[in-house]
């Protein structure tokens, strides 16, 4: 039995795919300092959700996306004979907002841990038993 499902293998590709087109050969402003952090493929091949991590603000974002789906039929065109299907997936770009929300999350532990009172037991004792 393989690993992974076709769609699973078929999203590996065309993320690698597009990472390698965005290094190479697209010259867009926008989508330059993009990164690609995962595609999702329907089970059919037909639709693939591209998930983009750009770092900067609202319009940065907007900008990014803009680029993406303006470069879409050039993508397309260039990455089809890597995936060898029938058909070319469809291609829809998202924002990854993910590393955002982690980023959020480490603020929020780090300032809940700086609150902590020391605990004077825990300097003096070392972990030793007498």
């Amino acid at each position: 039995m393989k690993p992974y499902t076709r769609a699973e293998r078929i999203s590996m590709k065309i993320q690698q795919a597009i990472t390698e087109l965005l290094i190479k050969k697209i010259s867009d402003p926008r989508i330059e300092m993009a990164t690609i952090s995962q595609v999702k493929m329907t089970t059919d091949l037909r639709l693939a959700s591209v998930y983009v991590t750009v770092f900067g603000d609202e319009n940065r974002i907007a900008d990014t996306l803009a680029g993406f789906k303006k470069s879409k039929g050039f993508i397309k065109k260039h990455i089809a004979p890597q995936l060898g299907l029938k058909y070319m997936p469809e291609l829809r770009f998202f924002h990854d907002d993910s590393f955002d929300k982690a980023a959020r999350m480490d603020a929020l532990i780090e300032s809940v841990v700086k609150d902590l009172p020391e605990d004077p037991e825990s300097d003096s004792d070392n972990g030793e038993l007498t």
